[in-house]
């Protein structure tokens, strides 16, 4: 029988509210946190922490009545499922610590990967005291600069999906509009009351001297570590932000002038507005870089209005490329990654990743290409600081799960598989589709796209079910793909060519 999973699209109507109506209205669990592990992938931790007895049963489900959306998402139906579906499968209980998360960024001990990204997630004390407190285990600072800066409005926008969450995220935003007076009041007194948090400090300067200071300033005040901000795509006129990531001359010197001001580590932070990042990383390097941070956002334009003809976000008038993050930009991210993570000439140094990261899932695909700690902003800034709970014990029950003693021994364990051509894939074998019937809802999606898009390979049936001919199929995979059922999947059957 296929096993049913849970998946977002089951819960599409959830907002995964704020203090969720549907758990004051049950008493007896928390069905909003158990809504959100579902939709951040951790149906397993979830499942694991229902009760033995079944709270559900013959209960008249005041959660959906109390829904902010009442009856439109199917709570106690999806409570069920991961009692019946997913807690029955269950590997292994929930471990009842966090002792295999711990990591570190280059000798400094982290209490887990988890930090906030340079951005407004964390640019008040306020801000990062309480990401703290929720269970991020350190923050990089919103960037620090000694010129003044003065913001837009609107400055945000974004490409969304059918229920409305941020695909494609778009920012205009400069760097902190605190003094630097400010700004190091605020890592003396994070470093106070939170001395086991790490503080990565994110600079920008003009010139040698000014990264030269304000990596000496962040040092004396409390920062742990410094990120060189060679990155932002909206602060690039007058030689900063993409420009400087653009030129690897200016790379080293202004590395090595971070260099001569702090002794602490120091992360790079490359542009990935380039074809290839090794060079701007390997002049790091050479400045005296500790490791590196990637991905800044990328240059974009969202959308053009049709009746004023201004993308977004429209400023009285006019737009601007800005920066580009969120889900959309994960893929291309961790080919950066992989790109600095398989380079020799960095060999030793340390990545942190980031780049559309939402999901402990997420997280682990950075882990496996090389990244030894992970950093998060335009999933704090659409679901809030509380998505830390389910990325740390989503992420702790996989490492338990494959018997990870640490989360380092899982560090780059996916780095051999990837090449950066595609040269060297085998081309011998087709693996054919492998259609599941009793899931399959007639809609002829499959064949449509195999007709238009691929190799006339699938008909339907008088019954509307596909069946393959295997003479013509490529095994291209693009109808496991486009079925909205999900009622097919790779066979283990390999078949090769000279067979066909």
């Amino acid at each position: 029988m296929f096993q049913r999973k849970i998946y977002r699209s089951d819960m599409l109507r959830c907002v995964l509210c704020g203090g969720g109506p549907c758990s004051a209205a049950c008493g007896r669990l928390d069905p909003a946190a158990l809504l959100r592990s579902i939709w951040f992938n951790n149906e397993k931790v979830a499942a694991a922490r229902l009760p033995e007895a079944n709270p559900c049963l013959n209960c008249a489900a005041p959660c959906e009545a109390a829904c902010v959306r009442p009856g439109e998402v199917p709570i106690r139906g999806l409570i069920t499922m991961l009692r019946e579906e997913v807690r029955t499968n269950l590997e292994i209980p929930e471990p009842t610590d966090e002792n295999r998360l711990r990591t570190d960024i280059c000798g400094i001990p982290l209490e887990n990967p988890f930090l906030l990204s340079s951005s407004v997630v964390a640019s008040t004390y306020d801000m990062c005291a309480r990401a703290f407190e929720s269970g991020w285990a350190g923050a990089c600072f919103k960037t620090i600069c000694s010129f003044e800066i003065h913001e837009v409005s609107p400055r945000f926008s974004a490409i969304t999906g059918d229920n409305g969450s941020i695909i494609g995220f778009k920012n205009v935003e400069q760097l902190s509009d605190h003094s630097v007076a400010e700004n190091m009041e605020i890592f003396r007194r994070l470093k106070k009351n939170y001395p086991a948090k790490f503080i990565l400090a994110s600079i920008m300067g003009q010139n040698e001297a000014e990264w030269e200071e304000l990596a000496r300033q962040c040092q004396e005040n409390g920062a742990d570590a410094i990120e060189l901000n060679f990155s932002c795509p909206n602060m690039a006129e007058g030689g900063l932000g993409s420009d400087i990531g653009q030129d690897p001359d200016l790379v080293e010197r202004y590395t090595a002038a971070a260099r001569r001001g702090a002794a602490i580590p120091i992360l790079a932070k490359p542009t990935p507005n380039v074809a290839v990042m090794g060079p701007a990383a390997e002049a790091a390097r050479r400045g005296g870089a500790d490791g590196f941070a990637l991905i800044n956002t990328i240059k974009s334009i969202i959308g053009v209005n049709p009746h004023t003809y201004i993308s977004s976000p429209a400023v009285h008038g006019m737009s601007a490329f800005g920066g580009y993050s969120g889900s959309a930009v994960k893929p291309i991210a961790l080919r950066f990654l992989a790109e600095l993570g398989k380079n020799p000439a960095l060999a030793g140094t340390h990545l942190s990743g980031m780049g559309g990261v939402e999901t402990w899932l997420d997280a682990l695909e950075y882990i496996l290409l090389g990244a030894g700690s992970i950093q998060v902003t335009t999933a704090v800034m659409q679901y809030g600081y509380r998505i830390i709970d389910d990325l740390k014990s989503g992420l702790n029950l996989y490492l338990a799960e494959k018997g990870f003693r640490s989360l380092r021994e899982a560090v780059g364990l996916a780095l051999s598989s990837v090449s950066e051509t595609t040269d060297v894939l085998e081309r011998d074998t087709v693996i054919f589709p492998k259609f599941h019937r009793e899931k399959c809802i007639g809609c002829g999606r499959c064949a449509i796209s195999c007709a238009d898009g691929g190799h006339q390979a699938i008909t339907l049936n008088p019954e509307r079910k596909p069946l393959l001919n295997g003479r013509k199929c490529v095994g291209c995979h693009l109808c496991v793909l486009v079925c909205p059922q999900r009622a097919i999947t790779s066979s283990r059957k390999r078949i090769t060519k000279k067979d066909l």
